[in-house]
């Protein structure tokens, strides 16, 4: 930021250029403002006011990123809370976003994962593409356990006898 640049005027062109580019949480916009040396409390003035204006909106950003990422990407709550969390989303607002994803739900999305990488694995033995298959949903942050039973219901395995340990 220059000498003679008006800090609040330069702190809001900065949220409303980050803005245009996409949601962004509070946090973000704040280190963003950081970044251009915008002192904190000018920074928090004007994040107050776009705050007031309903522009932004952390509550319904982790919903919204919670929806499309469980949705398009697979993702389970837990990698879900690490991304919100990477992103300066408060933990109480997480644990709100999150509630829209119950158990079954997060069953059913790593099992159309499976089922959408199964077919190109047919090539390879069923231990290999076991241990690919639950690397893959492990990567998708689900836990051992749902990823063994998924990729063994869907692999037609329901005694378990291909499990990865």
């Amino acid at each position: 930021m220059s000498a003679d640049a008006d800090p609040d005027e330069v702190a809001r062109l900065i949220v409303l250029r980050q803005l245009t580019q996409g949601p962004r949480t509070r946090a973000q916009l704040a280190e963003a403002c950081a970044k251009r040396s915008v002192p904190p409390q000018v920074s928090d003035r004007v994040l107050d006011r776009f705050t007031e204006l309903g522009l932004i909106d952390d509550v319904s950003f982790a919903q919204a990123w919670v929806q499309s990422r469980h949705a398009g990407k697979g993702l389970s709550r837990k990698a879900l809370r690490f991304e919100l969390r990477r992103r300066g989303v408060a933990d109480d607002v997480i644990d709100g976003a999150l509630e829209q994803v119950g158990g079954d739900d997060e069953r059913a999305a790593a099992t159309a994962l499976v089922r959408s990488r199964v077919a190109g694995l047919a090539r390879y033995d069923r231990a290999t593409q076991t241990r690919r298959l639950q690397g893959l949903l492990a990567r998708r942050g689900y836990s051992a356990g749902l990823a063994a039973a998924v990729v063994r219901e869907v692999l037609g395995d329901p005694v378990g006898q291909d499990v990865w340990p």
